[in-house]
């Protein structure tokens, strides 16, 4: 048997005025994720537990299996795993945005949580400085992809509260700085980073050119290394993950999975959606199990742009879906779960918690149950709801219901 999940990053949202009170979901057109409602178990998934923040680590935690009331240490360290930085007992990782504040009245404002979506390239020379002048005494600047980057203090502190900037775009910032035992080395931090930015040479031509510059860090998602058995453990099965975001590479390291490299993967709109579905599809010819990631649905979420999430969805449904649907065709012993990590609200611009939908089809046993198409109000009207969504992979692995129907 052959395993599959497909992750569409924030699918999920809520009706739209703009849309004629659709979602999304609703409005876009979704021939093959349809198709997989249709013949599949459809319905709703909670995957964010009760009093945890509606965060990709802890949904794609839930999808990949694991129960984020047992597991979750936070964020970053999941991004460190992907990116090889090894942590010791004490050591803490926060997530370090390279972010754009605007306003100039001394209260400044999130205006881009990604530097206008600076290039990886850039990004690693501005880090890489940030970490010559600020670094030291135990703590450590890493580089990663785009605005995405890792910063560990070594035998440092975790339990002060953070915000993702995600959640705060056009926001003041002042209410969302870093608060609690050792927020104050965290602020010093940030501070300490903008005069370095403000004169680097990256940001000066970033400016002439028109683009937004990264005006500081921001240090949020703190946690210490996790312990989670393998997939392999669990289940007796070896597999892949394919994502262009180290939080879901990181994920693919704890559970034990080889990560699928993709020419052309981005995590935003350009990314190399097709390859996704193939590269997934022919690793199943050596592997029992793939999990295919995109994030470019959740980045138009963040934007509050409703062409580019459905120009997103329609991007996934046919070269990610259906690239998956042609190629697995012939074959009668494969399973799927479709399902987003979390709703990312396009009003909001950020991720909110309700119940997501998810599709469950067996090969083996096709269903037609009478759905109208994967969007948020078919899943609820089908009366099936997987309370505990960490416990959908057993569905999808060992073939038996984990969801209740009310």
């Amino acid at each position: 048997m052959k395993y599959i999940i497909l992750q569409g990053d924030g699918m999920a949202d809520y009706p739209l005025e703009v849309l004629d009170g659709r979602t999304p979901l609703e409005a876009a057109r979704t021939p093959n994720m349809d198709w997989l409602a249709v013949h599949g178990v459809f319905g709703l998934a909670h995957v964010i537990p009760n009093g945890f923040p509606p965060g990709s680590d802890v949904g794609n935690m839930s999808i990949m299996g694991y129960d984020p009331a047992v597991y979750h240490t936070g964020r970053s360290p999941l991004e460190a795993a992907s990116m090889g930085i090894a942590l010791g007992p004490r050591d803490i990782a926060f997530r370090c945005n390279l972010v754009t504040l605007g306003g100039s009245d001394g209260d400044p404002f999130m205006e881009d949580f990604t530097s206008g979506h600076i290039t990886t390239e850039e990004a690693a020379e501005l880090i890489r400085d940030i970490g010559q002048k600020i670094g030291g005494d135990g703590i450590e600047f890493f580089p990663g992809v785009s605005y995405r980057h890792l910063m560990v203090w070594r035998d440092g502190k975790e339990k002060m509260e953070t915000t993702p900037p995600h959640d705060i775009t056009d926001q003041k910032v002042s209410a969302y700085m870093p608060k609690g035992e050792g927020a104050e080395r965290l602020l010093r931090l940030m501070e300490a980073s903008r005069p370095t930015l403000a004169a680097h040479p990256v940001n000066k031509k970033r400016q002439a050119e028109g683009r937004r510059p990264a005006t500081t860090i921001w240090l949020w998602g703190q946690g210490r290394a996790p312990a989670l058995p393998s997939l392999a453990e669990r289940f007796g099965i070896k597999g892949g993950v394919i994502s262009a975001v180290d939080i879901i590479n990181g994920l693919g390291v704890y559970a034990g999975l080889e990560r699928i490299h993709v020419p052309g993967i981005t995590g935003f709109f350009d990314t190399n959606y097709r390859g996704k579905g193939e590269y997934g599809v022919a690793s199943l010819e050596k592997n029992d199990f793939v999990f295919i990631h995109v994030e470019a649905i959740d980045e138009a979420g963040h934007m509050g742009d409703v062409e580019k999430k459905i120009q997103a969805l329609e991007d996934f449904d046919e070269k990610v879906v259906g690239t998956v649907l042609q190629r697995m065709a012939q074959r009668k012993d494969w399973r799927v779960l479709l399902m987003p990590d979390h709703p990312t609200s396009i009003a909001l611009k950020t991720h909110v918690a309700e119940p997501v939908p998810f599709a469950l089809y067996s090969a083996e046993a096709p269903r037609q149950n009478g759905a109208v198409g994967y969007n948020e109000k078919d899943a609820a009207a089908t009366g099936i709801v997987a309370k505990q969504a960490y416990r959908l992979i057993e569905s999808l692995i060992e073939g038996r219901p984990t969801w209740t129907e009310i």
